[in-house]
């Protein structure tokens, strides 16, 4: 049986996006909000959503944001 080769949900760009969002974080220069406005960014999962946020805004293959369902 042939095995189907798989795509990649996130380009490589994208996550080489999420690399340097790391990095901010990583030496205190990451911070959240519209312009950096906010506060400085500490939690692991933020700094990955500001990343993959900034790779969707350049145009890059990333899926889009999760959002939740209206209940009838």
């Amino acid at each position: 049986m042939a095995r189907r080769k798989s795509r990649r949900k996130y380009s490589r760009s994208a996550s080489r996006d999420v690399e340097k969002a790391m990095r901010k974080r990583k030496h205190g220069k990451l911070r959240s909000g519209k312009g950096g406005k906010g506060g400085r960014v500490k939690s692991r999962k933020q700094t990955i959503a500001i990343g993959l946020s900034e790779a969707r805004k350049k145009g890059k293959k990333v899926p889009r944001k999760r959002t939740s369902r209206k209940r009838k």
